[in-house]
């Protein structure tokens, strides 16, 4: 791991493969950079420097409390690439996380070669879901990760998934009960907040994928065609029997579709 101390907090994040081109993948709430295992050695043996960072309030990095927007998450994520001399990447980001990446690219769109969308969508939030997510905010904080991480992995994972997977049903549930509380009510109390990133994708002209399971109980499949609609130079993999986790649930097809965009987007540049 290494670390990197930006905008006031120190940020754990692992650094694979070298070269001029870097992805930058975001994880999603509630979890960590390691969701992401099943992508860095594929990603780093195709030529590709890639980084996984733990967001503010998650895993190794620095736990803020209070509320954290989106657009504070992305702007850690500008310091870091910042940091390291990078200039712009393909970014890609699961569910909270592919929001996050939504919101630098509307922060900092020059910075972005290619984007890659995972069971997430770009709607704003409903005056319900405002509500919901302020009221588990209030009750991570009173209870911890605990009973969540049994209660909502069946909406993180697949049924089958849950069956035939089981290192994978573990993995997902460590990484929810070990996330700090007081992180994850913060970035969920930001993220009731969010605008709608619908004109973003629209401005967005670079080589983009989306990629969601039919099984999904967060991202419909009317979400992932707009978003596909939206994009510019676009892919769509709808992946069937898969959850809200297709990078870790199926993937040898969600990485056959990264390095398929990954190929489609322009050198990344390299400042220094």
């Amino acid at each position: 791991m290494a670390t990197a101390t930006v905008n006031g907090i120190t940020i754990g994040f692992d650094d694979q493969g070298e070269g001029s081109n870097t992805l930058l993948l975001v994880h999603g709430h509630p979890f960590n950079r390691s969701m992401w295992r099943p992508q860095l050695d594929v990603v780093a043996k195709a030529g590709w420097r890639v980084l996984a960072p733990d967001l503010r309030g998650y895993g190794e990095t620095t736990v803020v409390t209070g509320k954290t927007p989106l657009d504070v998450f992305a702007a850690d994520l500008a310091a870091l690439l910042d940091h390291l001399d990078i200039l712009t990447v393909v970014i890609g980001g699961l569910s909270m996380g592919g929001q996050i990446v939504m919101e630098f690219a509307r922060r900092y769109p020059h910075r972005v070669k290619g984007i890659a969308l995972a069971a997430t969508f770009p709607q704003s939030e409903t005056d319900e879901g405002k509500r919901n997510r302020n009221a588990m905010a209030d009750r991570l904080l009173r209870e911890g990760m605990a009973g969540y991480a049994v209660e909502v992995l069946p909406k993180m994972l697949a049924a089958h998934s849950i069956e035939s997977l089981p290192e994978v049903a573990a993995h997902v549930s460590t990484m929810m009960r070990d996330s700090n509380p007081e992180g994850a009510a913060a970035a969920l109390r930001g993220r009731a907040e969010r605008p709608s990133y619908e004109e973003t994708l629209s401005n967005l002209a670079v080589p983009s994928l989306v990629v969601v399971g039919s099984e999904d109980a967060f991202t419909t499949r009317g979400d992932a065609e707009r978003m596909r609609d939206l994009l510019t130079d676009s892919e769509l993999e709808w992946l069937e029997g898969v959850g809200h986790m297709p990078n870790m649930e199926n993937p040898e097809a969600f990485n056959a579709a990264l390095l398929r965009l990954l190929s489609r987007s322009e050198p990344a540049g390299v400042a220094g």
